[in-house]
Parts: structure tokens; sequence; C-alpha cells
């Protein structure tokens, strides 16, 4: 197809292109020494699609209420010159008939990036999974601990049982008692300061405060093959926004947080975790995966494979110009091959949208091949055989 030498569809499945994405995405960061990793749980919203294949529930984007739509799972890795790798992509839907739990698709991204970064960190690679309040578990804890990984997670469950530094337990807001402030730091950060009407990107002073605390936890948690009780030494470090709507963050790390540059690399970390929440925000505004319609499933999940190739391009994720399925969004979209001018944002969405049309078309000839067949000029100017009702 990219060579016009066939109209066919190719044997590429999302698996083989989102493990072609991992591997260069560890290739990427295998000098690194201090790697990060951020995992991302997000929506497809479909709210208009009906007939499309294994539609599940989402929550709306805003307004409250569920929409049709499917779920994304993705990690990416940060390096600390600035390098990034798609480290995990997959989309998934309760509907499909390959769907176990989302729990069972944490632990799987999980184990899978886990897996790709064990040679790197035999070799001493540190990696710290960085998660927002969606895995607020101690399950996906466990699994993240059993890595052999550090861990930096905003917390959602104010009320969760842990352990005093004395062994005995309460609950984490009764911890919150003895937060020692350890720091303020001043950064740029999209908030809304109180007597703004919306946010924007302005500087931002934050209070950064610390206490020691313990958190019993086990792999393979609320599985068959649950594991041993283990206790790790963490610690619970509030955020305050200074003159913001914003509540406090509470964040989760076993990484020491004693000292003021213990702190303030903590916020960094989490910082980055958010710019990277952004970068999934634009990719979908940009790209449009959120427009997909009338395909099956697996087309679904080819598409916006796709589209994390020409993500990775864009957001520098070692996605090159000498991948063949970007050098066909480029033609698709009617880029021209031009060394000193790679495709832009405008291109690799238009030849992604051209993809779909295709897509589509294709679902939708084959669907009335089979229920009415083809007519037969159509037949014809296709170049296929009719097929008789």
């Amino acid at each position: 197809m990219l060579h016009g030498q066939t109209t066919e569809r190719s044997a590429l499945d999302p698996e083989q292109l989102s493990a072609t994405l991992q591997a260069h995405g560890v290739m990427r960061l295998a000098e690194e020494t201090d790697l990060w990793v951020v995992f991302d749980g997000s929506d497809l919203r479909k709210p208009h699609a009906e007939t499309m294949e294994h539609l599940q529930r989402v929550k709306r984007l805003s307004g409250g209420g569920m929409v049709n739509g499917y779920r994304t799972l993705n990690a990416i890795g940060l390096g600390t010159d600035g390098k990034r790798g798609l480290l995990y992509h997959r989309l998934f839907s309760s509907a499909a008939p390959d769907f176990v739990s989302e729990p069972a698709e944490t632990r799987t991204a999980i184990r899978s990036v886990g897996t790709a970064l064990a040679p790197r960190q035999a070799n001493g690679t540190t990696v710290t999974a960085i998660l927002d309040s969606g895995f607020d578990d101690v399950a996906v804890w466990g699994e993240v601990w059993g890595q052999g990984w550090q861990l930096v997670c905003r917390l959602y469950h104010r009320d969760r049982w842990v352990e005093r530094t004395d062994g005995t337990a309460c609950q984490l807001h009764e911890v919150a008692e003895g937060l020692r402030r350890l720091t303020t730091v001043e950064a740029e950060m999209v908030v809304r300061k109180v007597g703004q009407t919306r946010p924007k990107l302005q500087d931002v002073e934050a209070t950064i405060s610390a206490v020691p605390l313990g958190v019993r936890w086990r792999t393979g948690l609320r599985t068959a093959a649950t594991g041993p009780e283990h206790s790790r030494q963490c610690w619970l470090v509030e955020v305050t926004l200074q003159r913001t709507e914003t509540e406090a963050w509470w964040l989760l790390t076993d990484q020491p947080v004693e000292t003021a540059e213990q702190a303030q690399r903590i916020f960094r970390m989490y910082c980055q975790r958010w710019a990277i929440e952004d970068a999934f925000k634009l990719a979908k505004s940009c790209l449009g995966w959120e427009q997909v319609q009338l395909l099956a499933y697996d087309a679904v999940r080819l598409l916006v494979a796709l589209g994390w190739v020409a993500a990775g391009f864009l957001f520098e994720l070692g996605v090159s110009l000498g991948w063949d399925e970007l050098q066909l969004l480029r033609r698709l979209g009617g880029g021209e091959e031009r060394p000193n001018r790679p495709p832009g944002k405008l291109v690799l969405t238009r030849g992604l949208r051209r993809l779909l049309d295709y897509l589509a078309t294709t679902a939708i000839l084959t669907d009335q091949e089979h229920r009415h067949g083809l007519p037969p000029r159509i037949a014809a100017m296709l170049a296929r055989d009719p097929v008789p009702p």
C-alpha cells in the first residue's frame, strides 16, 4: 500500500505494532540510569456510536454521566536528559471476548514494561513508576514493587489503613496530622488562582510537606497467585498550591523525603506525569482518535496504534521518518518527501483520517457483501466478483 503496489490491507496487527513501539522505546532509553515510567489510563469516547464493535460505557468528558467508548492504557518512559519512549499501549473494552478485568489489564501493562526493562535493571538502572489517583490501589503498588521499581502515586483514598513508624495501624488522614513542612518552590503550571475565572499557565508557589509511614502489600493481591505479606517504608507527601482552588495533592512514595531537595524531586517527578497527561490529551485532539466510526474492534485498535506511531514522531518518542508506517501516513496525508520539511500534525492527521475512511469503507463493503452482495457495476469498479444475495 505504501509503494502503490496493492490496495489490500496488510497483515499488521495492533499487538505487533505496539510491541515494535515498545522495543524502540526501550532502545531509545537504553543509556538511562534513572528512568521514570508514567502510566496513564485514558478513555476514547464515542458518544454517538451505536454499531461499533464491543463498545463499553466510559465517563463523559464533562457534565457527568456515561457514554459509549473504549479504554486505553499507556506508559511513557522519561529519561533524565529529556528523552522519551513509548513503553506500552493497549486499547481494550469490557465488552470484548478477551477482556478479563481492568485490574488484569493494569497487571499486564506493568509486567509487560517490567519484562522489557529487566535487562536495564540488571545493569543498574533505577525505575520509578509515576501514577495518578486512578491507580491508588495497594494491589497496583504490589505489582510495581514486585518488579523491583520505586513508586510515586497520587492518592485518592485518604481514609486507607497504613502504619505509623512504630508499627501501629491507623488511617492515612491520622498520619497526615504529623506532616512536616520541608520547602516551598515556585513552578509554572496550569492552575486557577483565587478570583480567576478559568485556569491558565502561570507561576504558582507550592508548599511541600512530608511524613513517614508504612504500607503492607502482597504481590498478586486479589489473584490466585497472591504472595506473602511485606511491609514497605514510605512517605506521605503533601503539595499545597498557594492561592489556588486546587485541593492539596497527597502523594505516596517509597523514596526518602526528609530534606528539601528530596521533596523537590518528588514534586518535579509528579509534575512530569502531569505534563505527559497533557501530551496524551493533545495527541487525542490533534490526531482525531475519538473520531473513529463504523469500524470493527481490531480495526479500531490498529488505527489507534498507528496514531501512536504519529504521536511517537510528533512528541519525539523514538519514531523516525524511516518507519514504513509513518511514511504511509505522510503519503496518505499528501505530504511530500522533503528531508528539510518533516510531516507535521496536519499531514499526519489527514493521513490517519484517510486511513480511517479506507477501513470504514472496507468494513461497510464487507458487511454489504455478506448481507446482500455488491451491485454488479460497483463490484466491477472495485475489481471484485459480485456475490449473489
